[in-house]
């Protein structure tokens, strides 16, 4: 890092410090829900391919707030909205035209508010995507700063005269060389990196976040944060002053109360979980092993067993999400196989950490037909088996739809006692009942052939867990010491008998209450 750089950043950190200090004295709006309650599972909604509204084949905010009533029925306690900003690349959602307004797509500020009380009116929070790292190329300030080289925003950029050598962000040369100059986009051209030793554009961030907790939001998924800083070509990833960077952002965020924050840092997410950064991250790497787990293979589960012995509990696990690069759809991941699936749901809703689920993994859906890349994963919900609008809209759909929608669509799995959103309500439903499966400890784990079996422990209140992978019944051993146990969940089939003690059926749940 040049001495420039060092000054600025430095500089920067210092009013930030300050700037800080002054915000905590303020009065702040309290959240309107229950303590702790981003402990409870998340649905992660791609708002686009959720619910149309208004017929125009896209799904929309006021389509997601007229559905609420369907993710409260399922148990979940927090929804995640995908960018829902205004964007240049009217998909995904991550190249931020304006952050402080709503795709017009999704609708109106108006209807980002009345989603927020409607979801506060039934228990659940509002997380929404923040991307700090970059805007879009079409962004104002961006635009401005390529026509004219004395911009004030060409010091909100990474420019450089000249092309900086020796770059490689993921096989790639990150610096994009235009007549006015080079930037830096680690995304690729249509996303340029900010210049977050700015302290100018710390604070455009700041004021943007504030704009939204002021209208209400529970929190934020802050996105990309190990790349905020690259200091070389070498030095690019997860540098010391993208941990100091994200860690202010969380300590605004926070000083709102009840508020959440979980970061995608695929660097090093343990770390970024950390109370000092972002007090909750994604667990990238362990969805990888639940799904090979499910399907009985031993040294997943070893692997599944040991995470949550080191790990922390404030991190987000998940068994599928938007990105191609976490993995397929968990329909496609299993083949297609309900009793894999199941054991997958199970693994994750009840181990330590905040369950993400994807928008569709409630009821099997699989990856679009005909579609490749993120695409493939972003399919219209399937609200009914309607095979030319999924039910998901009054007119055509934009985008493909999953390909297994005629036997896996909400209406049918709503009515079907054993369907895969039936088991995902009996998790959610135990989950929500028990603080300690929420919240408690991870003692007594034993991962011995293909059980896992853990005991969760919050005050008094002790759950015990067991999970057998294998084609076979298996014997298991009661925890030493910590009270007998009363069965409260046998499945996942309904039709499945209740084991006599000591022994669980073959690819099979069961959940106990440890008692005195």
């Amino acid at each position: 890092m040049n001495f420039k750089h060092l000054f600025q950043t430095k500089a920067c950190l210092s009013a930030l410090a300050i700037f800080f200090s002054a915000h905590l004295g303020a009065q702040l709006p309290s959240g309107p829900l229950a303590a702790g309650w981003h402990h409870g599972a998340f649905m992660e909604i791609f708002v686009r391919s959720w619910r149309d509204s208004n017929g125009d084949g896209i799904g929309d905010l006021k389509g997601l707030t007229q559905s609420l009533d369907h993710l409260q029925d399922l148990g979940v306690k927090g929804i995640w909205l995908m960018p829902i900003t205004a964007s240049a690349d009217h998909d995904h959602g991550y190249a931020t035209t304006d952050f402080r307004n709503i795709d017009p797509d999704y609708g109106t500020l108006a209807d980002f508010d009345d989603l927020i009380k409607a979801a506060h009116a039934r228990g659940i929070g509002v997380i929404m995507d923040y991307v700090l790292n970059h805007s879009a190329a079409d962004h104002p300030f961006f635009q401005d700063s390529l026509r004219n080289p004395r911009s004030p925003y060409r010091d909100w950029y990474e420019w450089r005269q000249e092309k900086p050598e020796g770059w490689d962000i993921w096989g790639r040369d990150p610096w994009v060389v235009t007549p006015q100059g080079s930037y830096l986009a680690t995304f690729g051209a249509p996303m340029p990196d900010f210049n977050m030793r700015n302290p100018a554009v710390v604070k455009y961030h700041e004021d943007s976040l504030k704009f939204w907790l002021d209208r209400g939001i529970d929190g934020f998924r802050l996105d990309a944060v190990p790349h905020l800083i690259e200091n070389s070509a070498k030095d690019w990833n997860d540098q010391p002053e993208s941990r100091q960077l994200t860690g202010h952002f969380t300590r605004l965020i926070k000083s709102y109360p009840g508020r959440y924050v979980v970061c995608e840092a695929t660097a090093e997410p343990k770390v970024y979980a950390s109370d000092d950064i972002c007090g909750g991250a994604f667990a990238f790497g362990l969805e990888n092993h639940i799904a090979k787990a499910a399907q009985g293979e031993l040294e997943a589960i070893q692997k599944v067993a040991q995470y949550y012995r080191t790990a922390p509990s404030s991190l987000a696990s998940f068994v599928s999400n938007h990105d191609q690069f976490a993995g397929k759809r968990l329909w496609d991941q299993v083949a297609g196989n309900e009793t894999h699936y199941k054991l997958a749901a199970a693994t994750y809703l009840l181990l330590p950490g905040t369950p993400f689920i994807y928008y569709g993994e409630d009821i099997g859906m699989s990856g679009a037909q005909g579609l490749s890349d993120d695409p493939f994963i972003r399919g219209p919900y399937s609200w009914t088996g309607d095979t030319q609008t999924a039910g998901f809209t009054m007119g055509k759909p934009y985008r493909a739809l999953a390909g297994n929608l005629a036997t896996h669509h909400a209406a049918l799995q709503i009515q079907a006692p054993n369907s895969l959103r039936a088991f995902y309500k009996d998790m959610l439903k135990w989950r929500n009942a028990r603080q300690s499966l929420a919240q408690g400890t991870y003692e007594q784990v034993s991962a011995h052939d293909q059980v896992l079996s853990y005991a969760r422990r919050w005050g008094s209140e002790t759950t015990w867990v067991v999970i057998n992978y294998s084609t076979q019944p298996a014997e298991i051993k009661l925890p030493a010491g910590m009270g007998q146990p009363r069965l409260l969940y046998a499945g996942p089939s309904s039709e499945q008998k209740i084991s006599k003690q000591g022994t669980i059926p073959a690819q099979s749940v069961q959940i106990f209450s440890l008692e005195p």
